[in-house]
C-alpha cells in the first residue's frame, strides 16, 4: 500500500443487510453499529486478521453496506481509530472545572489521561504498532491523523481555559500558537504514562501516578510559557 490513507468521505449508504436503500433516519445508526463492530473485532482479531465477514456479522449488516461507506479495510480501521481519538478529546466530555488556569489545565490532562487510558484506546494503539512493519503506510497515517485531531481538539481547549485570565495574554497561547502550544501540553502530558501504558506496565498503577504526574506537567508547562514571554520582553 503506498498511497497515502484518508479518510472516506462519507455519502449517502448505497447498501445495507436488507435488499435496498435504507431509510434516512436508520443510516446513522446503520453507521455506528458498524463502527462498533469493527472496533472489537480490530481489538479481538489485529487488522491482518479481521475480516470484513467478521465485522458484517457482528454489525448486523451487509457487505455492501460496509463498502459503500468504507471502500477499504484500512479506512474503516482510520476511521474507528479516528472516532476513539474524538471521544478521548471531545470538548463536550471535558468538564471545565477550577478557579485558576493551572487548575483548569490541571483538569483537562487528568481527563485526557483517564481516557488514553482505556482499554480499548490502548488496544487500538497496540493493534496500529503491531502492524507497523507489514502496513507502514497504515501505521503512519493512522498516526498522523490521530495527532492532528488531538492536537486540533486540545488546541480549542487550551484556547477556551486560557482567555479567561492573564495567561490568555501570553504569546504561547496567541490564536497562531495554539496548535503549536498544544502539541507540546499533549507530548508532556501524555507521552510518558502512554508509553509505559503501552509496554504493559500495571493500568492500575499509572492511574494513581496520574495526580502526580499531571501537577507537575501543568506547572512545567505554565512556567516554560511564563518564561518565554519574559524573555521576549529583555532588551536585545
Amino acid at each position: 500500500m503506498s498511497e497515502r490513507l484518508a479518510l472516506p468521505k462519507h455519502s449517502s449508504p448505497r447498501g445495507s443487510a436488507r435488499v435496498g436503500r435504507p431509510r434516512r433516519e436508520f443510516a446513522g445508526e446503520v453507521e455506528e453499529r458498524i463502527l462498533v463492530a469493527a472496533a472489537k473485532v480490530f481489538l479481538d482479531r489485529g487488522f491482518e486478521g479481521a475480516t470484513i465477514d467478521e465485522i458484517a456479522e457482528e454489525a448486523r449488516a451487509g457487505k455492501p453496506t460496509i463498502y459503500a461507506r468504507f471502500p477499504r479495510k484500512e479506512a474503516l480501521f482510520a476511521t474507528v481509530v479516528a472516532r476513539k481519538v474524538q471521544e478521548n478529546t471531545s470538548p463536550e466530555r471535558v468538564a471545565s472545572t477550577g478557579s485558576t488556569t493551572e487548575e483548569r489545565l490541571k483538569a483537562l490532562a487528568e481527563a485526557i489521561l483517564e481516557r488514553a487510558l482505556a482499554p480499548d484506546t490502548l488496544g487500538l494503539m497496540r493493534v496500529t504498532l503491531a502492524e507497523a512493519r507489514r502496513f507502514p503506510d497504515l501505521a503512519s497515517s493512522v498516526h498522523r491523523m490521530a495527532r492532528e485531531r488531538g492536537n486540533e481538539t486540545i488546541a480549542q481547549l487550551l484556547g477556551e481555559r486560557a482567555k479567561s485570565d492573564e495567561m490568555g495574554a501570553l504569546p504561547a497561547f496567541a490564536p497562531d500558537r495554539l496548535t503549536a502550544t498544544a502539541r507540546r501540553f499533549a507530548d508532556l502530558i501524555l507521552l510518558p504514562i502512554m508509553m509505559r501504558a503501552l509496554f504493559g506496565e500495571d493500568l492500575a498503577t499509572l492511574r494513581a501516578e496520574i495526580g502526580s504526574h499531571v501537577s507537575q506537567s501543568v506547572e512545567f508547562f505554565l512556567a516554560a510559557c511564563k518564561y518565554e514571554n519574559k524573555t521576549r520582553d529583555l532588551p536585545e
